[in-house]
């Protein structure tokens, strides 16, 4: 489904820079449940010494799947702005870990929209979780490449 909403996209990014730096991979989206599935290698630029990515940045990866689902809902045509995120840390990310991230559209209003995401080991342990609390916006268009 990658490409009902990322028709361009040669990169790997889909016009989001930041995707990069998290190691972010789109898998699908579930139209039913409007849920989103991505894959995140964990890199060590995003560690802490204790071994797991830095609280902060783990919110990062929550909002990156909680706006795809919202993304790919609209089929690439909005995302959402966030007014607040709550998150929950109940295991370290480990550096080179692969984690996967579910994001889900709880309900989308006009004006408002409420989205949940999860991040787990690749065995099913649950590691954080999150809800966010958005708005809806028009998705913004990535500038054109500059030549070199």
């Amino acid at each position: 489904m990658t490409e009902a909403f990322f028709p361009d996209d040669q990169t790997g990014e889909h016009g989001s820079p930041h995707s990069a730096l998290l190691g972010s991979e789109f898998i699908g989206y579930d139209e039913e449940s409007a849920t989103a599935t991505m894959r995140f290698e964990v890199k060590r630029p995003m560690t802490t010494w204790r071994g797991g990515v830095q609280g902060g940045l783990v919110a990062g990866y929550l909002d990156d799947v909680m706006g795809y689902a919202y993304v790919a809902m609209t089929g690439g045509e909005q995302a959402p702005l966030n007014l607040e995120i709550s998150m929950q840390l109940l295991g370290l990310l480990p550096e080179g870990a692969t984690i996967i991230g579910r994001g889900k559209v709880v309900r989308a209003g006009r004006r408002v929209i409420f989205l949940e995401g999860e991040l787990q080991t690749e065995e099913g342990q649950v590691l954080a979780r999150a809800t966010s609390t958005a708005i809806p916006t028009a998705r913004p268009v990535p500038p054109p490449e500059e030549s070199a």
